[in-house]
């Protein structure tokens, strides 16, 4: 192994996802200049995920990466209607943007900050020490080693630095759900957006854009592009093939007429690909033990997997980036207090175990059988209720779970705050909102700002949008400050 970079790397990113690269532009707006690591020459384009759901979009929009996004009037929670419309205090936004399109949207960003995405490059083996870590890699000129003072894994479900960390992945499977994804053009079907509905002649009208459950399974078909969706159908205790047979439109075709008791004719698509073919037998729910072992971090995929039921996965991997870039940034830079780099794991480890509670709740409640049919007709019942409604919406949302924040008892404290009064470029450094304009307290590496519509007589927010203190200032805005951000406190006279 010959070893062609001998300067050390600040942080080097496994997998150039828009999990890793939402950490590396993350870690670029707070100073450091990140290496991420792609075994992949190009971006795939494969079709995953057709949206974000959750507080991430607010920070996006901060970062200037999304437009202002407004709440939503309706969802689905365990393919069961989600009426939201009209509610006070509604939590949930969205971004309607397909992974591929999201992932060159951060690559662009990642490139406008000179951070150098290294493509074609696979991170096969590491080992750390009290210093760093020495990174065995292979690139298109053969193998290499680069050294790193910090390792983040963003390399997904079956992440090569989470199990090399030695960091466990404890959680349980189910195998007996199988889901069957394609791309696909319905011959003669209508769709009627208004409605939300797909007429096709002889076969009947189906509903469209989220999960239905019927008492054989769920299904979920989605307009991709003119003429063409993107269907599933999920079914639950089902013979099916092993994972080396290959996927087809028939088997997807002969699937979905079991869930719909109805044989809906299905053909290839005749668009651009690249085109969606996939078979998920199982579905596993999993947290990791812990999110650090050292010098070495994991987040995105490679920190938890879950069902995909409520879309939760963007926005639960973009803020574990969000939350780890400015912690780590400190680390680097020599001002991190202390214990502050642990908090990543105490904050977000319980957020994805939140995650893998409601997506294993949602998906138990799509499953066939009267047992089930009797739970869901309770549950619709509890969501004709304003309280529970503005709950579930909270739980998709990622809003409910406050970050823990001692000695600041005020409401606010622990939870996302959307409306920042602030220009994209000063958005990655703490702010100290003032209302009066007369605030005293002074810290040198935080931002204060006059905002007259502030919510409390000072918020103190962090990096990520997270407020970490707000009240009236006093003695515990100035622990607050030291406990968050270091020395550097000043007090006017």
């Amino acid at each position: 192994m010959t070893s062609t970079d001998a300067a050390v790397a600040d942080v080097v990113i496994a997998g150039a996802g828009p999990n890793g690269l939402m950490l590396a532009c993350e870690l670029s707006l707070a100073g450091v200049r990140p290496v991420v690591l792609e075994r992949l020459p190009a971006r795939s384009g494969r079709p995953k995920a057709n949206g974000i759901i959750g507080q991430v979009v607010g920070l996006l929009h901060q970062r200037g990466l999304a437009g202002a996004p407004a709440p939503v009037p309706a969802f689905v929670f365990g393919a069961m209607p989600l009426n939201l419309a009209g509610l006070d205090g509604n939590p949930l936004r969205a971004l309607p943007v397909r992974q591929p399109e999201l992932e060159e949207l951060f690559e662009r960003r990642a490139t406008e900050l000179a951070v150098q995405i290294r493509r074609g490059h696979e991170l096969t083996g590491f080992e750390q020490d009290a210093e760093g870590v020495t990174l065995a890699v292979t690139g298109p000129e053969g193998p290499f080693e680069l050294r790193t003072r910090y390792l983040v894994g963003c390399d997904g479900a079956h992440s090569l630095v989470r199990k090399r960390a030695g960091i466990g992945f404890p959680g349980v499977s189910a195998p007996d759900v199988v889901s069957r994804t394609a791309h696909v053009t319905v011959p003669g079907a209508v769709v009627r957006p208004g409605t939300a509905e797909m007429e096709v002649p002889g076969h009947g009208t189906f509903a469209l854009y989220t999960w239905h459950r019927t008492e054989r399974g769920a299904y979920a078909m989605l307009p991709t592009g003119p003429g063409e969706l993107s269907v599933t159908a999920m079914e639950w205790g089902c013979e099916v093939p092993g994972d080396d047979v290959p996927m087809t439109i028939g088997e997807l075709r002969a699937s979905l007429a079991r869930v719909l008791g109805a044989d809906l004719p299905l053909a290839p698509p005749t668009g651009e690909g690249p085109h969606l073919l996939r078979r998920l037998n199982g579905r596993e729910t999993r947290v990791a033990d812990r999110y650090r072992a050292g010098r070495v971090l994991v987040a995105g995929d490679a920190a938890h997997v879950h069902s995909a039921m409520g879309a939760p996965g963007l926005n639960l991997g973009l803020q574990d980036a969000a939350n780890l870039a400015w912690k780590l940034a400190a680390e680097l830079q020599g001002w991190a207090p202390e214990g502050l780099l642990d908090t990543y794991d105490a904050e977000r480890r319980p957020a994805a175990e939140r995650v893998a509670l409601h997506s294993s709740a949602q998906l138990a409640l799509a499953a066939p059988g009267p047992d089930v049919t009797a739970l869901r007709t309770l549950f619709a019942e509890l969501l004709d209720d304003d309280a529970n409604r503005r709950r579930v919406a909270a739980l998709m949302a990622g809003s409910d779970l406050p970050y823990p924040t001692p000695g600041s008892g005020h409401p606010l404290a622990g939870r996302f705050l959307a409306d920042l009064p602030a220009e994209p470029a000063s958005r990655a450094r703490p702010l100290l909102l003032d209302r009066t304009g007369e605030l005293r307290v002074r810290h040198e590496r935080v931002e204060t700002i006059t905002v007259p519509s502030c919510p409390a007589e000072a918020v103190l927010v962090r990096p990520d949008g997270y407020v970490a203190w707000a009240g009236t200032p006093d003695e515990t805005l100035t622990r607050a400050l030291e406990t968050w951000f270091g020395k550097g406190v000043e007090v006017a006279a």
